[in-house]
């Protein structure tokens, strides 16, 4: 049997989904009897002429990791689109634009502001900013320039299948490859590695039901009953609006669930749906008394928000407006679909 082409990419990301690749252990032993590494610059010496002389097609499987930040990143995800039979969105980044996606509420101007002049480590006396061309005496040195907006990958180009977590657990990684490995991919556009259910529904804690909540605290603040539902304990716990799959490995730890596998089945707004379940669990409260509950969480954008902002109706009004203030469709920001 001929062996399967495989690819990896790595756009704007923090490469944890690549490290889950090589949590696999002796598993990449057995992947590699069956499958070609045509591509991965993270791991081995690729350069992009090396992919754009494939034929179109020639890889049966690409996961692409990362967000679209840069107008780079785009490139590249429409080539291995075009290079490849089957692109999967790998991991949150790619598939809802995840934590890096909250700098589309300021803005890229501000994000680059305060990564060149206001973060501690930074030794920048001149107050230097990054640029696209930079030129010296031996030519022009050349950097990506950044998108108006940070994107998931399906807002560029079209993705066949999703696998969600920031990083994927290297368990659920080698189920999906031992899918393509036997051709049992389901249909086109599914969710891959994970099961139907919420993390809530895994989650081995009691819940009492309706208990009141006074405050919102923060995971720092008290050592939580490992034994109770974190929510009713006053953290602010994903697991009602997260997509089951990671074996609520948070939980168990007596940590919230952040909510990096994304909304459940059905659900078109995590961040919507988590506020919902909030609420629902104080019923019997007074609005004014939930109103105010709610004023206790800290940064409710990126607690809610956290990992499907880029994927959220928030990034569809933040892009809007964007549009409506520049009168056009900005540059670079051309979307599939």
């Amino acid at each position: 049997m001929d062996k399967i082409k495989l690819a990896v990419y790595w756009a704007s990301s923090c490469g944890g989904c690549d490290i889950a690749i090589v949590e696999l252990g002796e598993h990449l032993l057995e992947l590699a009897q069956v499958a070609d590494l045509v591509f991965w610059p993270a791991a081995m010496d690729f350069k992009y002429g090396d992919v754009e002389a494939m034929p179109d097609g020639n890889i049966d499987v690409t996961l692409f990791n990362g967000a679209i930040r840069t107008e780079h990143d785009a490139h590249i995800a429409a080539l291995l689109r075009r290079k490849s039979r089957c692109l999967v969105a790998f991991g949150s980044c790619a598939m809802e634009g995840c934590i890096p996606a909250l700098a589309n509420i300021q803005g890229k101007e501000r994000a680059l502001h305060r990564a060149a002049l206001e973060t501690p480590t930074t030794d920048n006396p001149t107050d230097v900013m990054p640029a696209s061309i930079t030129v010296i005496p031996e030519g022009e040195l050349q950097l990506p320039a950044l998108c108006n907006l940070l994107r998931p990958l399906e807002q560029v180009v079209s993705v066949d299948y999703t696998i969600p977590g920031c990083p994927p657990h290297h368990d659920q990684v080698w189920q999906v490859l031992q899918q393509v490995i036997h051709g049992e991919l389901p249909a086109r556009g599914a969710l891959l590695g994970v099961d139907p259910l919420t993390v809530c529904d895994q989650c081995p804690r009691t819940r009492e039901g309706k208990v009141r909540v006074d405050r919102f605290l923060r995971p720092h603040e008290f050592i939580a009953d490992p034994d109770r539902c974190l929510l009713e304990q006053g953290l602010v716990c994903a697991g009602p609006a997260t997509h089951a799959g990671c074996g609520a490995l948070c939980v168990n730890a007596n940590m919230p669930c952040r909510g990096c596998y994304g909304p459940p089945d059905g659900v078109a707004d995590q961040g919507a749906a988590m506020l919902d379940a909030i609420v629902a669990a104080m019923d019997g409260q007074s609005d004014a008394e939930i109103r105010r509950v709610l004023g206790t969480i800290v940064d409710p954008v990126g607690t809610f928000y956290r990992f499907s902002l880029g994927s959220s109706f928030l990034q569809q009004l933040v892009a809007s407006a964007m549009g409506a203030a520049q009168g056009a469709a900005p540059s670079g920001e051309e979307t599939h679909g």
